[in-house]
């Protein structure tokens, strides 16, 4: 596990090598320079819930902590600790905030969140941010944050169709020395969301069902699993 400022904590499997890139190849170009640090600046990413926003701003964050001081910072979770927990961390190397959206029309944290901008753009810092909306749809209540987020490299993460989920839940799987049969990514398919977030939930549990019991995941083992869980 990652250990980051605030107690914030990165799972092992938030990098690069476990995110199927699909539609998104360039933003994950633009991450991975960013992180690497051949490029500086604001980079925005936008999108629903179960697009991979976290997954690639965490993977940003633990690439970048190979070569310098990073963090990663979910303002959903930390907006009841105040717009003091952004204090200091322009001595970063990378900064990534996530669910900026949470704390966005509030005044305090948009000051806060102001003042970090125009410092890391002054200095040449990076800075990766993440928001469900692009930064000219969100109602800030400060102009001038709205401007300079709205001139960041934006760019709008797209869901994966039901292939490239299937290859996305088979790489995560062959990463963690699972075997995942076809017909057992389709059965998930059909009964359960079709959004990663849902699906890599399912296989976390699948995966620890596993390896307590020695089974692989066919089909009636996963329905004895999730059976199992709807009656606890």
């Amino acid at each position: 596990m990652q250990q980051l400022p605030l107690g914030i904590r990165i799972p092992d499997r938030a990098v690069f090598a476990t995110f199927l890139e699909g539609p998104n190849g360039q933003a994950v170009a633009a991450l991975r320079s960013l992180a690497a640090g051949t490029t500086t600046g604001t980079v925005w990413l936008c999108g629903p819930s179960g697009v991979g926003k976290t997954h690639l701003l965490q993977a940003t964050c633990v690439l970048a902590s190979e070569r310098a001081r990073a963090g990663y910072f979910p303002l959903r979770r930390l907006s009841p600790l105040g717009a003091a927990a952004l204090e200091g961390l322009t001595e970063l190397g990378c900064i990534c905030v996530d669910d900026v959206e949470a704390v966005a029309g509030d005044p305090e944290w948009e000051r806060a969140l102001f003042g970090l901008v125009r410092e890391l753009d002054e200095r040449g810092g990076r800075l990766l941010a993440a928001s469900t909306s692009p930064p000219a749809l969100i109602a800030w209540s400060l102009a001038d944050l709205g401007s300079r987020c709205a001139a960041s490299t934006i760019f709008q993460l797209k869901g994966l169709d039901e292939r490239e989920q299937r290859r996305a839940l088979e790489l995560r799987a062959q990463l963690r020395g699972l075997e995942l049969p076809e017909e057992t990514v389709r059965w998930l398919q059909r009964r359960f969301p079709r959004d990663m977030r849902t699906l890599y939930e399912l296989l976390d549990t699948l995966d620890e069902a596993s390896l307590v019991e020695r089974r692989r995941l066919t089909v009636p083992f996963i329905r004895s699993v999730l059976r199992a869980r709807a009656q606890a």
